[in-house]
């Protein structure tokens, strides 16, 4: 068993930034793909960022890329979400995930949860 704990949400004036951090425990969290994801009201949860276990391969949303990094820190068992020129748009709760597994962008195939942070930004 993984087990996730996001931080780092909060309220934010458009074009502001934020660092979501992501804290592992349980198995070694570096044998891990970890991905984050968002979900907005009513709307269905998706892929945001993910990163190989070996931290070698990310993928990014279209819609995020540019503006958001995905980074770890092995000796913390933490993964980051940098997210710069936030938009009104990204609003949403972020959660991250871990899959024993290739690196991937559909929530299903993921195998841990964490419980989410929100994100608010304002225009």
């Amino acid at each position: 068993q993984v087990q996730l704990v996001e931080s780092g949400g909060g309220l934010v004036q458009a074009g502001g930034s934020l660092r979501l951090s992501c804290a592992a425990s349980g198995r070694t969290f570096s044998n891990y793909a970890k991905g984050w994801f968002r979900q907005a009201p009513g709307k269905a949860r998706e892929f945001v960022a993910a990163m190989s276990a070996s931290g070698g391969t990310t993928s990014y949303a279209d819609s995020v890329k540019g503006r958001f990094t995905i980074s770890r820190d092995t000796a913390k068992d933490t993964v980051y979400l940098q997210m710069n020129s936030l938009k009104p748009e990204d609003t949403a709760v972020y959660y991250c995930a871990a899959r024993a597994g290739p690196i991937s962008v559909n929530t299903a195939r993921y195998d841990y949860w964490g419980q989410g942070t929100q994100v608010t930004v304002s225009s």
